[in-house]
């Protein structure tokens, strides 16, 4: 990719110029044209460094997903390559990921045993579904569906994800296996086999190690390989002393040598149709996770990102990986940032470790094969533990109580409902949540308060004084189908909590930023019934594109063009001077009285300019 501008320090968040023609979809050809000399050794470095977590978090993500270690290598190979064709993003590593092997793993293993043939075609079906729907959200620029998952729900779902994936590995982690593909059945089950003497020792020590090695590292020296380090001593421990033949211990075993072949995946029709809703799932935390991750870096590195095409490349992402024996895959939050600190510049570090893991499992696949099982469990584990965020859901309980809620609905939805249906109450949820706060805004009655300018909130401003027969009320939020008829109501609440006599009232309308239908038969109502009363009704600051909405309805029209100020101020004085009024200071004294012909008060204290 280019380096940001000569210039970009004068400005670094004006936007690059976006390449035409295929290069607006092929990033890739783009990176080839203005590849600069000077990155290729720091790219190859970093492509290398690397490759030492690409390969025991491939194949243990595959197996927390039930398939083959060696899926998650042909995931990883695919992926990477091609996004680094399609992908817009300078150094995202996009891969299998923690925050999706439950999805899949629930989504195959009712249908097929765990590391069957069948599971793969399964598991591939199911990434190109979710492939094709993220390329068609893509082209129609449907990138915005990232926004149904606001931020309380992203941390339920994936504490809940976090745990589901934890107990699923946590029987792996102590060498034996429980039947369940649910958090309460794997409970069950783990306290079960541990009660019943059924741990192999041997198992649990190595994982254990694996688990504490990782950890320290992370800890201590977080740019240490320490998920390498753990897999390579316990391929080691496992190999000098033949402890799969000993104890008993499960091993990765002997893997395929040589690259994946295009594949059309077979499933029968109704396995098809039961993948469907599971791949709807996929394609909307895939997006959500790798868009959360692809801005963070573009903000890092000031360059700009495509929510859109973004999705394009990951769909084409997971259609590759499902016909090359893959699985679904995401952008990477934990593998990115090895890319980074090892220096990449570009995606050429993605290809290169694409290239090294194919070396591996075509010249050196037997190093593979005494990898334990509870290894891979304890790298797994781990990745969970990385999702899990406690701090943020107890300060949301501190700070916005009805967002721990839904937090906290929204992990008890995945937890106990399963993860494919809990995804879908996540975005119930989430969308119902935006429904109740638009259904209830805020609204407040304006008045003038002493020493300050403009017109201010009388319930925060109780010294604040309104005008003689004028209300003027302002609505906080679009006016729509869910919070029509609130309106109206909070608009004669207004009118008849008014000290004097109402003769005028005008809705302070900057913040309305839409009227549909429901809410225009609404305000359709509310001007019927003040024009049986007498009393007007008027806008200000009403914005150019919601009054021509009013015109499409008739409202503009009826209400009469007279009746739209540009501001507050404009609104008071054409109603003072309509109106004879009177009206007093702060101190009880009158401070002057408008007649039709008489012009402003030079002491006024409604205008704007005080």
């Amino acid at each position: 990719m280019t380096a940001p501008s000569q210039n970009s320090h004068l400005n670094p968040f004006k936007r690059e110029a976006q390449p035409h023609g295929l290069g607006r979809w092929v990033p890739g050809l783009k990176l080839l044209r203005t590849y600069k000399r000077r990155w290729f050794l720091r790219d190859l470095s970093a492509g290398a460094v690397l490759t030492t977590i690409l390969v025991p978090v491939g194949m243990g993500y595959a197996e927390a997903s039930g398939l083959p270690a060696i899926c998650g290598l042909y995931a990883t190979m695919t992926a990477l390559v091609t996004y680094a064709i399609f992908g817009r993003s300078r150094i995202l590593v996009l891969g299998p990921d923690s925050a999706l092997v439950a999805i899949i793993a629930a989504s195959v293993l009712p249908l097929a045993a765990r590391g069957s043939a069948h599971a793969v075609e399964l598991a591939g079906v199911l990434a190109i579904l979710a492939g094709v729907m993220c390329v068609a959200a893509g082209l129609l620029r449907l990138g915005f569906i990232t926004d149904l998952l606001s931020k309380p729900i992203r941390l339920g779902y994936l504490n809940a994800i976090a745990l589901t994936v934890i107990l699923g590995q946590l029987p792996t982690l102590l060498g034996f296996k429980v039947k369940g593909l649910d958090v309460l059945t794997e409970a069950s089950g783990i306290v079960k086999g541990i009660a019943g003497n059924q741990v192999n020792h041997t198992a649990f020590a190595i994982g254990g190690t694996c688990l504490l090695i990782i950890l320290a590292c992370k800890r201590w020296l977080p740019k240490f390989p320490g998920v390498l380090l753990a897999v390579f001593l316990a391929t080691v421990v496992v190999s000098l002393f033949n402890l799969a033949h000993q104890t008993g211990l499960s091993v990765v075993g002997e893997i395929p040598r040589g690259l994946p072949s295009w594949r059309v995946p077979e499933v029968s029709e109704k396995e098809l149709n039961l993948l469907f809703h599971s791949a709807i799932a996929i394609a909307l935390v895939s997006f959500a996770d790798m868009s959360v991750v692809s801005r963070t870096f573009a903000l890092r590195g000031r360059y700009e990102t495509d929510d859109n095409k973004e999705l394009f490349a990951l769909g084409l992402c997971n259609v590759a990986s499902g016909f090359f024996q893959g699985f679904s895959v995401t952008g990477s939050a934990s593998r990115t940032p090895v890319a980074e600190a090892a220096g990449a510049k570009t995606q050429l570090t993605s290809v290169t470790g694409a290239i090294c893991v194919a070396l591996l499992i075509v010249i050196f696949p037997s190093l593979l094969m005494n990898v334990p099982h509870t290894a891979l469990s304890a790298v797994v584990i781990c990745a969970c533990l990385s999702l899990v965020d406690i701090s943020s859901v107890i300060e949301l309980y501190g700070v916005r109580k009805a967002e721990f809620v839904a937090c906290l609905a929204c992990f008890l939805g995945v937890a106990v409902a399963g993860v494919i249906p809990g995804i879908f109450i996540a975005v119930g949820i989430s969308l119902l949540v935006f429904i109740i706060r638009a259904s209830r805004p805020y609204s407040a009655v304006l008045g003038r308060a002493k020493g300050l300018k403009g017109y201010h909130d009388i319930s925060r401003h109780p010294e604040a004084k309104q005008i003689p027969g004028l209300v003027l009320f302002r609505w906080d939020a679009p006016l729509f189908f869910a919070n029509a008829r609130l309106f109206r109501e909070c608009a004669l609440e207004a009118i008849a909590n008014a000290p004097t006599a109402v003769k005028r009232i005008v809705i302070e309308a900057e913040p309305v930023t839409d009227i549909d239908s429901t809410a225009a038969d609404a305000l359709r109502e509310l001007e019927h019934d003040l024009n049986a009363v007498s009393i007007e009704l008027g806008f200000a600051q009403m914005k150019g594109p919601v009054k021509d909405q009013l015109k499409n309805y008739g409202l503009f029209q009826k209400i009469g063009e007279e009746n739209f100020f540009p501001t507050l101020g404009v609104a008071v004085d054409a109603y003072v001077h309509t109106h004879q009024i009177e009206w007093h200071d702060w101190d009880g004294k009158k401070c002057c009285k408008h007649a039709p012909h008489s012009g402003p008060c030079p002491d006024e204290v409604m205008s704007d300019s005080l």
